[in-house]
Formats: structure tokens, C-alpha cells, sequence
């Protein structure tokens, strides 16, 4: 019931919107600025204002810029203005709008601004696999000096710490001020989740957009984080420091509290049941998506079905709504100069529509790279959604994936023992031989644990598990993504609330007696798990062995699973022992990858073995040797 009376406030604020213009005021246009320079010289312009709809028409004496239409939809509040700025240069425009209830002769004149890029597209360089992604959320990460816990104008909320699901205050210049520490950790590549405004009102007990989900304002960032000049900073100075960021952004669904939620300006920008008043709850089964005897009820309740009451689904096949979209990316990487994209909810938005956005992005931005979240774990599935498949007949252009296969199998991996056939890290093994599926395995990335899940320690601290979770990860033929606080041993499960498996990173905030941010701060067993991780992300920073390198996998056997590397001469050698008892390494059975050699490095400790005769292995011990 509440579900139906939340849709027909919308569908009755779109009435009275379309009955209360009154006078002609131009309350904001978006983008808020444009590129010259771009391949697609045609910009999209949403202006938006009372009665704006009905002016008589938009002139502009730009030299080099062009209007082509202006496309007059149902609400009288929205005016699309498309535009051809090929030949423009730099500088301030005018447009003038006349008519309609304009009632100077000389119509109202309203200024925008064509920029500068700041280098050409296919300068851009994206995350590759030779990057590791850190993944963390801003709220939970660190404050900055100088934070607002108030921020005036944004819906009710308050910062409270002891509650999981209401904000903590975390910020963009928290994350800045820590930049050196990502550099002493050895990740690369930071993957933010998403920043944009989330002016929704915050419930203890209810639903709280601390995470970032429901987008209210897709040109702002949330105020609570910082602002748009705040977030460039973080971008320039992590550049400096040779680091990436990639940008968390939701093309499926909006925030409940976006105005266009309240004032669509057609009747189909929301995937919404008009005139019954009502909207359909996805089933969260993606796999309708593929299936080649899918049943039209089965596939809009993927596409078409709202995520949650408080997120109104996107239509995608509204063009003017898409055009929307693939310019708000597009300026994004402009403006603050991302390096990368992960896109949120992926295969629930409409196939072709996607697709377009990659095409049009991956003609502007060569090197570019976008991740999609595809949460199914069976790797036909997964691949189906990298560009230039073979299994399915649309090419997505979507460049990397995410492996949900290789976080369902390692987790449950680690509360098994290897055997002979199915269990333990046999499921890793028998996850891997469906690469062949993949146009490019090294673009699909890889993850123990995110922000969705149970963290992989559970509620304990099982380190034996971890280290071997994360020595498989970072030497297979992927991307890597870790997930913030794993290198100092962040637990917790989801079984409560989501809040719990997103806690606060150890002294990130002011009062806090525990800081994780440096060695001094760190508990002996803290301190142990980050210099290990640290020392295995900095090996493999630039190592084209594991970039570049060919991947050999053997059968689990006597529950040791072994995966080769090898790239011009040199080989690095994972060594797994999937049991919780010790084992022996037949190295006779692994001839192909040692060859003659006799010794080999253990990476993680330093420590060197003679590959002449059998190594001992001590239960759940992992071994990365270099020769």
C-alpha cells in the first residue's frame, strides 16, 4: 500500500507541476558547462524552470555553435536544447530565450560556458590489470579537517557513529589527507563509491543513503562530502602520488528525492505503470537478462522493476534521458579527470542502451576502462557482458567485468577441505577453466570481499584463509580489488545490517583511540597482516610476469593447488595447501614450470626453497616463489 501511495504522489505532483507555471524563471541548466574539442560535437542542454517549456524559441551568436532542435516534452517545466558546437571555441555563450512568457522584446539572456579539455581523449589512461583497486566508502573511511556535521539546506540526517546505518562524517578531504598511506600499503587505483548528492532523509531504522545509491543531483557532489573543486583536488593530488580514481556512478535508478521523481519530464523517464498508479519490485534475478527462454514477465521484472521503494528505476529507452546519462560521464572525466568508471546495478539497466554509453565512450576515450557489476556467479553469465563476446549477439563494449564466480567459490573454499574432486580450491580450479569464454580474462576483475557482502573473515580472524585468498588474487590472470580495512584485519557480517560489514576505518576519525593508519597504531597482528599484504602489492607493482605472463593451473592434488606465471624466462609459482593438515609438494609433478631450476624466493617471507626435491607445506600455508 505504501509502495502505490508513493507512486501516485509522484504521477500527482507531475499534475500540479504541469498546472502551477506561472511566470518564466530559469533555475538551472545541465550540464552546468560543456567541452569543445569532443569527438561527438552535439551537446544535450536540460533547462529547467517554470513554464520554460513554452518559450517561442533559443537563440545564441556564438561563432561555431549551432542549434539544431529544441524538443518540448509533457512537463512545461523542461526544455531540451540540442546544440553543434564543432567549430566553437573557449569562451562564454549567450543564450537567448524568447517568447512564451518572456515578456522582454529582447528575451532572456542566460550564459554558458564551452571549456578547455584538458588533454585529448585518447589521452586518458583507465585502470588496467596491472592496477589493484582499493575500494573504499567516504563516509567510513576519514574526516578531513574542517568538517561540517551540519550541512545547511540537505534533508534531515544527523552524523552518529554508534549507529551502522546513519552517517559517520567521513569525507573527500579525509581520503586526500591519506594518500600517502595507499602508497605505503602498494594498491594503485582507488575506487570511491559514489560521491554525487544523496539529499534523502536519513533513517536509523530505515533507509539512509550514507552509501551513495539513490543520486539526487548527478552535477554535485554531496555536500556532506566536500564539494566539486574538493573532489578534483583529491583527483589531481592522487595523480601526483601515481594514483587512479575510479568513479562509482548508477545509471539504473535515481534517489526517491531527484526532482525528477516529482516532476518527470515525460511520462515514461521512469520505468513507472501509468495510469494505475503503481510500480513493479525487481526480483533481483538478473539471469532473465540472458536466458534465451526468458518470459516477458520475468524480463521487465529485471529491467523495469524499481531496486527498492526509495530508488525509482531509470528508463533508458527515453533517449533524451540516455543522452542525459552518457553526458553526465563524460563530463565527469572532463571535470575532475577520473581515470576509470564502475558502473552500479549493471545488467539491470536496458542491454542496448548500455551498450550505446560504451560505444560513444569508448570512441571519445580509447584507453578508458568502465567495470560493470554482474552479480551472477557462473562465469557463462559473466562473460556473456565483456565486449566483443562470442555468447551473446550484442556486443556490450563493456571492457572488464566482475568475477562473482571467483569471490563464491573462494568463499566457500576456505571453510573446506581440498579433496580429490570438488571441494575446497578445487572450485577455484574449476572456475578458472571457463576463461576460455572470456575475450579478455586479464579485464575481468577479481574480489574477495566488497561492500555488499560479508567481509571474508566473517566475525573472526582467520588469517591462514586470508593470506591464501589474497595470494590467489593477486597472482591470477585478473584485476585486483580489495575491499578498505582487509589489510588490517576488518571483520563483520551483513546478518544485522549492511552498516556492519562498512565500519569505520580505525582512526579516521577525531576521538579515535585506535589508528590504523600508521605502524605505531596497529596491533602486532594488525602490523603483520599489512606488512605481508604490503610486501606482496608492492611485488607486484610493474611485474609483467603478472601482467603480461601466461597462466598454467594443475589440478588440485593431495590438496595443494599449484598456478604458474611465466613471462620471458621467469616464472613466479603459486603454491596453495588447501588443507588444514600438513602436505608435500611433489615438485616431479610440476616439471613443466620448474625446469632445472633448484632454487626459488618465497616472496612473502623472504625465505628460499630447493626445488630439487619435495617441499613441506604446513596447513592452509601459501607459497608465491619467484625464479
Amino acid at each position: 500500500m505504501r509502495r502505490i501511495l508513493l507512486v501516485t504522489a509522484i504521477l500527482m505532483a507531475n499534475v500540479l507541476t504541469m498546472s502551477a507555471a506561472k511566470k518564466q524563471v530559469i533555475d538551472r541548466i545541465e550540464p552546468t558547462d560543456w567541452y569543445v574539442g569532443l569527438k561527438n560535437p552535439s551537446v544535450q542542454l536540460m533547462v529547467y524552470g517554470p513554464g520554460i517549456r513554452d518559450v517561442a524559441d533559443v537563440t545564441t551568436d556564438y561563432p561555431g555553435v549551432r542549434i539544431d532542435s529544441l524538443v518540448r516534452l509533457d512537463s512545461p517545466n523542461y526544455l531540451f536544447i540540442y546544440m553543434n558546437v564543432r567549430d566553437a571555441q573557449p569562451g562564454t555563450m549567450t543564450l537567448t530565450f524568447k517568447g512564451g512568457k518572456v515578456k522582454s522584446g529582447k528575451g532572456e539572456k542566460v550564459p554558458f560556458q564551452l571549456k578547455q579539455r584538458e588533454m585529448s581523449g585518447d589521452k586518458r589512461m583507465g585502470f588496467t590489470n596491472a592496477d589493484v583497486l582499493y575500494m573504499l566508502m567516504p563516509d567510513r573511511f576519514a574526516q578531513g579537517a574542517n568538517h561540517n556535521p551540519q550541512v545547511a539546506g540537505m534533508r534531515p540526517y544527523k552524523e552518529d557513529r554508534t549507529k551502522p546505518s546513519l552517517r559517520h562524517g567521513g569525507d573527500l578531504n579525509g581520503i586526500r589527507e591519506h594518500l600517502d598511506y595507499f602508497n605505503e600499503l602498494g594498491v594503485t587505483a582507488l575506487w570511491l563509491t559514489p560521491v554525487l548528492e544523496n539529499d534523502s532523509p536519513d533513517q536509523e531504522n530505515g533507509f539512509s543513503t550514507y552509501h551513495g545509491y539513490a543520486t539526487t543531483n548527478y552535477y554535485r557532489v554531496d555536500p556532506r562530502f566536500g564539494t566539486n573543486d574538493d573532489y578534483k583536488r583529491l583527483c589531481d593530488e592522487a595523480h601526483a602520488k601515481g594514483l587512479k580514481v575510479v568513479m562509482d556512478m548508477i545509471f539504473n535508478h535515481s534517489g526517491f528525492e531527484h526532482p525528477w521523481t516529482h516532476d518527470m519530464p515525460s511520462k515514461d523517464w521512469l520505468n513507472i505503470n501509468i495510469p494505475h498508479s503503481s510500480f513493479i519490485q525487481t526480483s533481483y534475478k538478473l539471469t532473465p537478462v540472458l536466458d534465451p527462454y526468458a518470459s516477458k514477465v520475468d524480463l521487465k521484472e529485471t529491467t523495469e522493476g524499481w531496486f527498492v521503494p526509495s530508488m525509482p528505476d531509470l528508463n533508458q529507452h527515453n533517449p533524451h534521458l540516455m543522452r542525459y546519462l552518457i553526458q553526465n560521464s563524460i563530463w565527469w572525466i572532463e571535470t575532475v579527470g577520473i581515470d576509470g568508471i564502475r558502473m552500479d546495478t549493471y545488467p539491470y539497466a536496458y542491454a542496448e542502451a548500455m551498450a550505446q554509453w560504451m560505444k560513444e565512450l569508448d570512441a571519445e576515450y580509447p584507453n578508458f576502462n568502465t567495470v560493470g557489476e554482474t552479480w551472477v556467479t557462473e562465469p557463462a553469465y559473466t562473460a556473456a557482458w565483456q565486449k566483443d563476446s562470442k555468447l551473446s549477439n550484442h556486443n556490450t563494449y563493456l571492457k572488464t567485468v566482475m568475477d562473482f564466480s571467483f569471490f563464491d567459490k573462494l568463499n566457500q573454499a576456505k571453510n573446506e577441505e581440498t579433496d580429490g574432486w570438488w571441494n575446497g580450491l578445487n572450485r577455484l580450479y574449476n572456475s578458472f577453466v571457463y576463461d576460455y569464454l572470456y575475450p579478455n580474462p586479464s579485464n575481468v576483475m577479481a574480489f574477495i570481499e566488497n561492500h555488499d557482502t560479508d567481509r571474508f573473515l566473517g566475525n573472526g580472524k582467520d588469517t591462514l584463509a586470508l593470506k591464501q585468498a589474497l595470494a590467489l588474487l593477486l597472482i591470477v590472470n585478473r584485476t585486483p580489488q580489495l575491499y578498505y580495512g582487509t589489510e588490517v584485519l576488518m571483520n563483520g557480517t551483513k546478518n544485522v545490517t549492511d552498516g556492519n560489514v562498512r565500519k569505520d576505518y580505525p582512526g579516521g576519525f577525531p576521538g579515535d583511540t585506535h589508528n590504523c593508519f600508521t605502524k605505531e597504531g596497529r596491533s602486532k597482528s594488525e602490523q603483520a597482516m599489512f606488512s605481508w599484504l604490503s610486501r606482496l602489492l608492492h611485488w607486484r607493482q610493474g611485474n609483467e610476469v603478472i601482467t603480461k605472463g601466461k597462466q598454467i593451473q594443475f589440478i588440485p592434488y593431495n590438496g595443494i593447488y599449484v598456478i604458474a606465471r611465466q613471462y620471458k624466462g621467469k616464472t613466479a609459482l603459486a603454491v596453495l595447501n588447501g588443507t588444514s593438515k600438513p602436505a608435500t609438494l611433489d615438485v616431479t609433478r610440476y616439471a613443466e614450470v620448474i625446469g632445472s631450476v633448484t632454487r626459488a624466493k618465497d616472496i612473502l617471507t623472504n625465505r628460499t626453497y630447493n626445488l630439487s626435491t619435495n617441499v613441506e607445506l604446513k596447513p592452509r600455508q601459501s607459497l608465491i616463489l619467484e625464479y
